[in-house]
């Protein structure tokens, strides 16, 4: 797979996540009988394009992130490493659990009855928060590494 298709895969299947998050939220808003068969589905897409955007992210991370990494701080915005890579590296895990959590709590869910439905639309809530943090936080990495070649290139024309 090359390189370029994989780093477009890993937030493709984030943001993926995210909108199966918030269909989620929706339909357990209403929590009626006929929703419960697309909540738990719609909950298990969830956590499987998390799983996808995880795998696939950090593949990345381990066999290409090493020469952006370099490039981010030897470049004009190493805080895109330092302060957003760091902290999405950490965050990250929390919103794993969250969507491999989704489902359990989904299919505890009684129709018309709130029991349950609290839960349910917390994890999906904070499940679409943490997920467009990351997607943010890709965005000022892909960043880091756009103005650092930038950087580079104008410095390596200079006489």
């Amino acid at each position: 797979m090359p390189q370029e298709l994989l780093l477009m895969l890993h937030p493709s299947f984030g943001a993926l996540a995210i909108l199966a998050a918030v269909w989620v939220f929706a339909e357990t808003l209403n929590n009626a009988e006929a929703s419960q068969w697309r909540i738990r589905v719609v909950s298990l897409a969830v956590a499987l394009f998390m799983w996808l955007s995880y795998l696939l992210g950090g593949y990345w991370y381990v066999r290409y992130y090493g020469a952006d990494k370099a490039l981010i701080n030897a470049g004009p915005w190493p805080f895109a490493h330092s302060f957003f890579m760091e902290t999405k590296e950490h965050l990250f895990f929390s919103l794993l659990l969250l969507a491999t959590y989704l489902p359990l709590a989904a299919f505890g869910l009684t129709p018309g009855k709130s029991q349950g439905r609290g839960l349910v639309l917390c994890v999906a809530a904070w499940i679409v928060l943490l997920g467009l943090s990351m997607e943010g936080a890709g965005a000022f990495i892909g960043m880091g590494v756009k103005v650092a070649l930038l950087a580079k290139t104008i410095t390596g024309m200079s006489p």
